[in-house]
């Protein structure tokens, strides 16, 4: 272990990883950002603290067992709805019940992070992966190392979203964006998708020319909007007092 830490191989790889997971983790930040930002302020460091921190473990996990996650039929589709609901979800105001103790509106975030953090690494950890080059030390490391700069992504996504609400529905419509792209990557809708017209082209459907992935990002991010939009004012319409009648 010891030559392999005095090796150069070993520390151009750990640049490669951090490079890479930073640039791979905007989203991941975005969704950190999100799920925080209703809570109180010493809980929001709670939740990107331990929210970042385990969804890194998770990566850990997924990137080892990456290649075989990857093929199996079905994993992107089902992946690609529970990142519609998630996006949903974060555009719909929280409940202000006082009886909902900050513990439990914690423990939500966290567990809305890892959720989003899992389907949303399903295709980044591949790439980090290769990077690692078959050493696990060299993945553990450099994904802990990856940690406080996600963290501090998030953090300062949280500041963004209070002075520039407009944000959140922008990293909602993200989240959105991705769940499309990921449904119809899925193999297990290749032979349907190839009967109504669309080919592949190094593996990536396209349809009339164009990419169907972006079709479907595009589609996503108006869907998640549209609909958590209209459910949150329907939400923001139902807790408003009624008028009094003059």
């Amino acid at each position: 272990m010891l030559e392999e830490l005095a090796s150069q191989a070993f520390w151009v790889g750990l640049a490669k990883i951090i490079g890479v997971n930073v640039i791979l983790s905007g989203d991941n930040a975005v969704v950190i950002a999100l799920a925080a930002r209703s809570l109180p302020a010493k809980q929001q460091k709670k939740a990107v603290f331990w929210g970042a921190g385990a969804a890194v473990i998770l990566r850990i996990i997924l990137t080892i067992f990456a290649a075989a996650l990857l093929t199996l039929p079905w994993l992107k589709l089902i992946g690609s709805v529970l990142l519609f609901w998630i996006g949903v979800k974060l555009l719909i105001p929280e409940d202000g019940d006082d009886d909902i103790q900050a513990s439990d509106q914690l423990f939500a975030a966290i567990k809305t992070i890892l959720i989003a953090d899992l389907v949303m690494s399903l295709d980044n950890v591949i790439a980090v992966a290769a990077a690692a080059g078959g050493s696990y030390v060299l993945l553990i490391l450099g994904l802990a190392i990856s940690i406080p700069l996600v963290i501090f992504g998030a953090t300062l996504l949280i500041k963004l979203m209070e002075r520039f609400p407009v944000i959140i529905t922008l990293g909602a419509g993200l989240i959105g964006w991705v769940a499309g792209e990921m449904a119809v990557a899925d193999h297990a809708l290749a032979g349907w998708l190839t009967s109504l017209g669309v080919e592949y082209r190094n593996d990536a459907p396209y349809v009339g020319g164009y990419s169907l992935e972006i079709i479907a990002a595009v589609l996503g991010f108006a869907i998640v909007v549209a609909l958590g939009k209209w459910l949150g004012s329907r939400k923001e319409g139902a807790a408003a007092p009624a008028d009094i009648p003059k």
